[in-house]
């Protein structure tokens, strides 16, 4: 059942008292987008309104040319028949939860979204509502995460690790919210441990995104791009001992001979699918780090209950058991189809 509000169609989710669609994933006059991930934020749209901390983030996906609006979180603007306006959803920079009102009626769309602080973006914020619409990414109760302060600490260790025996460290990570997060937390690992921060060599994929981040004002340890080799002379190998974050579409790809022969280069993937061991050894890594920036189990249904709403639209993922427990709980909720992924696609 779909609010008369917002109802899923064949190109998103469609607010049709207001003409726009939410994430659209089929060209449309105007879209509001939670958040820059490319699954959520497509070219071919006539107009893009979105949270303004996330226009920057935005512009380097989809170009120049294209006409995009900001607006500042809480504040509103009537989109036609209705009022609109973003709330924090503590998944990525500028990613915002989309909240829709009109004749006492409120429906908020939270696009992807965590409860666990982040020094990267601003924290999620409880919106109440009739209607609420989640993800449901890592929806089984198997996936619960611990403090992203203890992972940073396990990524140092196994880069320490790494250091003492000249082997290169090369972590895996998403290029738009994981890699800058990385960043951030490790940074201040090291100055919890009193330690001098180090660089990080990066993937030349990841800049950008990265920049959007330094010029956010966001505090991420200082990064070396590959080519820079320059910078870790002093050794047979440049990089060992140092610490290489890549896409993980680079890891097992010819990209990777430049570190030296497989027995002297560690492998690692930073993501909530290595909560499950298998996953990590199908996609053939050293070392897994359980850090997502979706919500976990506990917080998903502990979000979907503090908004209040009587019914919950829930996608992407493993929406029918996020739908099903709810009900059990006497929320009425409900799966519905969209064409999101479950993480960001490379």
């Amino acid at each position: 059942m779909a609010s008369r509000l917002l109802q899923p169609d064949d190109r998103g989710i469609a607010c049709p008292l207001g003409r726009f669609w939410i994430d659209p994933w089929k060209p449309v006059p105007l879209a509001v987008v939670t958040h820059g991930h490319s699954d959520h934020a497509r070219p071919g749209m006539g107009r893009y309104i979105a949270a303004e901390p996330g226009v920057p983030v935005l512009r380097k996906r989809l170009g120049a040319g294209a006409e995009i609006t900001g607006v500042p979180y809480g504040e509103v603007v009537r989109l036609a028949d209705v009022e609109v306006s973003f709330h924090p959803a503590g998944h990525c920079l500028g990613s915002a939860q989309v909240r829709v009102e009109s004749g006492g009626e409120v429906a908020v769309a939270a696009g992807d979204y965590k409860r666990a602080a982040d020094p990267t973006c601003a924290p999620f914020e409880v919106v109440r509502c009739d209607t609420f619409v989640t993800e449901a990414t890592f929806a089984l109760p198997i996936y619960r995460w611990y403090p992203a302060a203890v992972i940073a600490g396990e990524i140092l260790d196994w880069w320490d690790a790494n250091r003492e025996s000249g082997r290169v460290s090369v972590l895996s990570a998403y290029a738009l919210g994981k890699a800058q997060r990385l960043l951030a937390e490790l940074a201040r690992a090291l100055d919890r441990r009193r330690e001098e921060r180090r660089r990080v060599f990066t993937h030349g994929a990841l800049e950008p995104m990265i920049g959007c981040y330094r010029d956010a004002g966001v505090d991420m340890l200082d990064t070396w791009r590959i080519h820079e080799t320059s910078r870790a002379r002093g050794r047979s190998n440049p990089f060992a001992g140092q610490l290489v974050l890549a896409t993980p579409s680079a890891v097992g790809s010819p990209w990777m001979k430049r570190f030296g022969p497989a027995k002297s280069v560690e492998t690692a993937f930073a993501s909530g699918w290595m909560r499950v061991r298998g996953v990590r050894r199908r996609r053939g890594y050293d070392r897994g780090f359980v850090i997502s920036d979706h919500a976990d189990w506990p917080g998903l249904v502990r979000t979907c209950i503090e908004t209040g709403a009587s019914h919950v639209l829930c996608t992407h993922g493993n929406s029918g058991t996020l739908a099903r427990y709810l009900r059990e709980r006497g929320v009425g909720a409900s799966p519905i189809e969209t064409a999101y992924e479950t993480e960001e696609a490379e």
